[in-house]
């Protein structure tokens, strides 16, 4: 009686004596490479790269690559991330706040709408360094990195937490994120900024030819011809009873050599409920600062948002993507797949 063994062995001297291969694995949908500085992600639709020292979380800015138009984002990185704030003013215990946490309002910055910082440092200029992992999946490669605040505003504890998770999709020009705050305190109206999907960097205009926003519509690089407070034009500021369908913030790409358009660049927060305030204002560069949250937590509550940022050739076809996965904050992800969550 053979054995189950024997008929491999024959099996495999068949395979020799005819010359028979077996087959070639399938070959990696992305390319990935990794130093002490950063992590390069090259796909066939997309590119960018993730930095672990310096100015950190996010993409990094002019990373992301469109390798249909050959197209970068404009500003400096996106979905980056600032600190855990409230509103209210810091003014009576300002001289008591360590690190940068001080916030001063009421100039063209921040615009006259008082608010304060809970907890930091900012995570993009302060934490200095993050460690972020890789993590690789069949038709996808996701990137996973987080930070404890360290700083706390006079009566506040540290520890609060920050996670984001990136996916990059096979095939597709955007990447799907998601930020979330596990808080160490409690607050009637605590909020997390962030940059969303990123600031655009231009002279007179020149690197876009217009912005869309969904809750206001399209507005011309001549607005931002001079500096302008947040709350002076183009504010977004959260009402639950007149929530808009859709949050999307993009811009149209224009090569300043040529003039002519290339692709959209779109921030999509795919649960417009969890935009508590989105600014688009003019301070050197076109600024679009989002702030999500915004609701009273307790201490060990999470709150966050998710978010599609990536490439579009028309504002339709970011509306069709963005209702494609509308309704969800979160996003979970492991060696066998990535899922959009309805809570963070």
């Amino acid at each position: 009686m053979h054995s189950l063994h024997d008929f491999r062995l024959v099996a495999l001297a068949f395979v020799v004596a005819v010359g028979v291969a077996p087959a070639a694995p399938d070959p990696p949908v992305f390319k990935v490479t990794e130093d002490g500085d950063r992590i390069r992600i090259a796909g066939n639709a997309l590119e960018a790269s993730i930095k672990k020292k310096g100015y950190v979380s996010g993409v990094e800015a002019g990373s992301l690559l469109d390798t249909k138009t050959g197209a970068r984002d404009l500003g400096f990185g996106l979905d980056i991330v600032d600190w855990v704030m409230e509103p209210g003013s810091d003014e009576a215990y300002r001289d008591k706040l360590p690190g940068d946490l001080p916030y001063v309002f009421d100039n063209l910055y921040h615009g006259k709408r008082a608010k304060r910082c809970i907890e930091g440092p900012q995570i993009c200029t302060q934490a200095k360094e993050l460690k972020p992992t890789v993590v690789y999946g069949k038709d996808f490669v996701a990137v996973k990195q987080n930070h404890p605040y360290t700083l706390a505003a006079p009566g506040k504890k540290t520890g609060s937490k920050w996670e984001q998770t990136i996916v990059f999709p096979a095939g597709k020009r955007y990447f799907v994120s998601a930020d979330k705050i596990t808080a160490a305190n409690a607050s009637d109206a605590m909020f997390l900024r962030i940059d969303m999907p990123g600031h655009i960097k231009h002279k007179g205009g020149d690197t876009f030819s217009e912005v869309y926003l969904s809750y206001h519509g399209t507005v011309a690089p001549k607005e931002f011809e001079k500096d302008f407070a947040p709350d002076e034009k183009f504010l977004y500021a959260r009402d639950d009873k007149k929530v808009p369908k859709r949050i999307i913030r993009a811009y149209h790409i224009r090569d300043p050599k040529t003039g002519k358009d290339g692709p959209w660049l779109a921030g999509m927060t795919i649960d417009g409920s969890s935009v508590y305030e989105a600014w688009c204002h003019q301070r050197g560069y076109v600024c679009m600062i989002e702030e999500i949250g915004g609701r009273a937590v307790k201490a060990g509550d999470t709150f966050g948002a998710a978010f599609i940022v990536g490439y579009f050739d028309s504002v339709e076809e970011m509306e069709k993507v963005y209702d494609e996965f509308a309704g969800n904050q979160g996003l979970e992800v492991s060696e066998k797949g990535w899922k959009l969550k309805t809570a963070p």
